[in-house]
């Protein structure tokens, strides 16, 4: 903290935004700002998760004057700074769709943050789909199940959770801001139905804010990171966003090896051996089919 003409200049985290109000956490209390007009002018939007420079004056609007270089930032939702992802999916009610998870991890990757899998509504799945789930990702990312109703499982998501922020991820209906209530009763994310006509869940949350637990981590609770259409990513980029994947890279015969249909293909012979799961193996070919479609659209 340092004084300059009477003006206290105090860093902080935004830990919501709101029409143009911007909610910034710093070490005793958190302050309502506006963000400078410079912003604006360089096509800059402050975001929830921003480490930020506030200006306090006596009789003054208090405003945001600097946003730290950021680690990481979204457009839809718009956030900064995660480091993590708990990509949640329901073990059942909705179907899990490991298309979609796939998209999601490949986000993570991509944003250099950790990913965490959470299936939820083990209660009301068998064994044998939990099983599958565990049977695609296991060694490649943390597995965790979960009952978000009955809360079984949900110490499992307090010990994998350190002094990090985090956002949950998946499609609507995995119940992300069930979980996110029963990790933070405080928070009171407001959740919805499944809709009978089309099985998918229905967009509860409205704004985006970050809440402190009681046990070190931060969460995002979001309105959006439940869809991907295109993939962001180049076609050669593709391969290096799927671990089991890239540990194999340069082990291909050909240098420029796509891993579609080349000849020597390391990957292709890991699929055939079952050490890559085809699951895995059959987003990657998908992801990278519509990659390349959307480039030739270009």
């Amino acid at each position: 903290m340092r004084f300059i003409n009477e003006v206290e200049f105090i860093k902080g985290l935004i830990v919501k935004g709101i029409a143009g109000f911007y909610y910034v956490k710093t070490d005793d209390m958190v302050h309502e700002c506006h963000a400078r007009g410079i912003f604006k002018k360089d096509g800059i939007t402050p975001m929830v998760g921003d480490i930020v420079t506030i200006e306090i004056q006596e009789g003054e609007r208090t405003m945001i004057s600097a946003i730290d270089e950021r680690k990481n930032q979204f457009i839809r939702p718009p956030v900064s700074n995660v480091d993590c992802f708990f990509i949640m999916i329901a073990a059942t009610k909705p179907e899990p769709n490991f298309k979609i998870v796939d998209k999601f991890l490949t986000m993570a990757e991509k944003n250099k943050a950790d990913a965490v899998i959470c299936v939820n509504k083990i209660d009301l799945a068998t064994e044998e789909k939990l099983q599958e789930i565990k049977e695609i990702y296991e060694g490649i990312y943390p597995v965790v199940f979960v009952s978000a109703a009955t809360g079984k499982g949900v110490d499992d998501v307090r010990a994998i959770m350190g002094n990090q922020k985090y956002a949950f991820a998946g499609p609507s209906g995995a119940g992300k801001s069930t979980l996110i209530n029963v990790l933070m009763p405080s928070a009171k994310a407001e959740t919805g139905e499944i809709s009978e006509k089309t099985s998918r869940g229905k967009h509860t949350t409205r704004h985006v804010e970050i809440f402190q637990t009681d046990f070190g981590a931060m969460v995002y609770d979001t309105p959006g990171f439940t869809s991907f259409e295109i993939i962001d990513a180049e076609a050669d980029e593709l391969q290096h966003l799927f671990p089991e994947i890239e540990k194999l890279y340069g082990m291909c015969k050909y240098r420029n090896c796509m891993h579609i249909k080349e000849v020597g293909c390391a990957v292709l012979t890991a699929v055939n051996a079952g050490e890559i799961h085809a699951s895995r193996y059959s987003s990657y070919k998908e992801m990278y089919e519509e990659v390349i479609n959307n480039n030739k659209q270009w």
